[in-house]
């Protein structure tokens, strides 16, 4: 199984349980599996970390570790989207007729989900976003819009489980 990774995934691990100078084990662990070919992230989601700086325009340290030479390689998915089957996700997950506001609120989430929807048995989607059913057109959530289009979505402590993390996974 393949498990694509929401930008929010690592972001939020690395602001609310696995800092960096806490659990560095968790770290190594996803470069690892990234090198391993058990978790990718497309360069439209990785984009959204590795490029984020602080208002005084420094990285922070995901922003850092992503910009790794190692890191990058073992994490960045070598596909490139189908934009068909992006306009399919916006289309039949989202909404037939976006405007340029909906497109932007939408941010880059399309792309992942066409990641996972090209090889549905085999790709996974891994966010921390919670179901919100009842949201419409660009605000629906990732796990919603898997849900109708078939794919699987699981959250991070779901990813942890089902790849065994341990602090003292290398031993």
């Amino acid at each position: 199984m393949l498990y694509l990774l929401d930008a929010n995934t690592l972001i939020d691990a690395k602001r609310d349980y696995f800092e960096f100078d806490r659990v560095p084990e968790f770290w190594d662990w996803v470069q690892f599996h990234g090198a391993s070919g058990n978790i990718k992230v497309p360069i439209e989601i990785y984009e959204e970390f590795e490029e984020a700086r602080n208002s005084a325009g420094e990285r922070d340290k995901l922003s850092e570790w992503a910009a790794t030479h190692s890191v990058k390689e073992a994490l960045l998915f070598n596909e490139e989207a189908d934009r068909d089957t992006v306009s399919k996700i916006v289309a039949d997950g989202y909404c037939k007729d976006p405007n340029d506001q909906e497109i932007e609120t939408m941010g880059r989430d399309p792309f992942l989900i066409a990641y996972a929807f090209s090889d549905r048995a085999n790709r996974v989607i891994v966010t921390t976003e919670s179901s919100k059913p009842k949201r419409k057109r660009a605000n629906r959530k990732i796990p919603d819009v898997c849900n109708d289009l078939g794919i699987q979505c699981i959250d991070n402590f779901q990813l942890l489980r089902e790849l065994d993390f341990r602090t003292n996974w290398r031993s």
